[in-house]
């Protein structure tokens, strides 16, 4: 992403949004932030721009420069007015002057064309650092990319799981000689069921690293240099638990064993979606 990027971060979708759990949701991202977790992921669809603000109240006396703050608009507000409206709504609600990275939320029916300009203006503005895009398969990021001036997509946001695992087959090569980091959201959505076998050999392997399986989770995803990984945390005990994940690495014996009972797609897969 041009910059040093912490590759467990901190994802926000379904935050709460009142009461006592959004004090709480505020000090875990706090507690984040203390342990590393500078990478913190947002949209103005979520909460209606609610959990923007919680960031910005999160974030306040804190040092900026040290943060990396990534915000997506929807698709039906990407048209080129729109974009650039849409980001500076989110500013305004995080409390920023700037995101370190601002992406389309999913392709949708504005011309992408337009979305892609608006994109490189916010840059050549300084209103965001870096673009890119979410949910975005090979033939999206080639056709985006075609529309690019000068800018460079430094991100794609997909769908990234034990169960989930189609974009192993082509997206990850294609980011990788394109310089694009792959950020995988809901990472804990294909975890195999209680009693299952897959489930017994993920918490042998946890147990071998001395972590809990949620753990093992994160840096089985981020196991590869360009996978980035955005968990939800909103209590601090979890974010604790999601920090450990940075530290650990799993040897080839490890990812062999979680590719015999959750194996790698063996050919093309439609992008799912989440």
């Amino acid at each position: 992403m041009g910059r040093e990027v912490a590759r467990i971060g901190q994802g926000t979708w379904k935050f709460p949004t009142r009461g006592a759990a959004v004090e709480e949701a505020k000090r875990a991202l706090r507690r984040g932030i203390e342990l590393g977790m500078t990478h913190i992921d947002t949209a103005e669809m979520y909460g209606d721009g609610r959990s923007e603000e919680i960031i910005g109240e999160a974030i306040k006396g804190l040092a900026r420069e040290k943060l990396f703050i990534v915000s997506k608009v929807l698709p039906q507000n990407a048209s080129y007015e729109g974009t650039i409206r849409a980001c500076e709504h989110s500013l305004l609600r995080l409390r920023t002057d700037y995101l370190d990275a601002f992406l389309l939320h999913w392709r949708g029916g504005n011309v992408l064309r337009e979305t892609m300009r608006a994109l490189e203006q916010l840059v050549h503005q300084k209103k965001i650092k870096a673009l890119g895009v979410s949910n975005f398969d090979v033939n999206d990021l080639r056709e985006a990319a075609n529309y690019l001036d000068a800018g460079h997509i430094v991100c794609n946001q997909v769908l990234y799981n034990f169960e989930e695992r189609g974009i192993e087959h082509d997206l990850f090569d294609y980011c990788r000689e394109n310089g694009i980091a792959v950020v995988a959201y809901t990472p804990f959505g294909g975890l195999p069921g209680e009693r299952t076998k897959a489930r017994a050999k993920l918490a042998e392997i946890a147990g071998k690293h001395g972590v809990n399986i949620y753990t093992l989770t994160l840096a089985w995803v981020t196991r590869d240099p360009i996978c980035f990984t955005i968990p939800k945390a909103s209590d601090v005990a979890h974010v604790e638990q999601n920090a450990r994940a940075g530290d650990l690495v799993l040897d080839e014996a490890d990812l062999r064993a979680i590719d015999a009972v959750l194996p790698p797609p063996r050919g093309p897969t439609s992008l799912a979606m989440g």
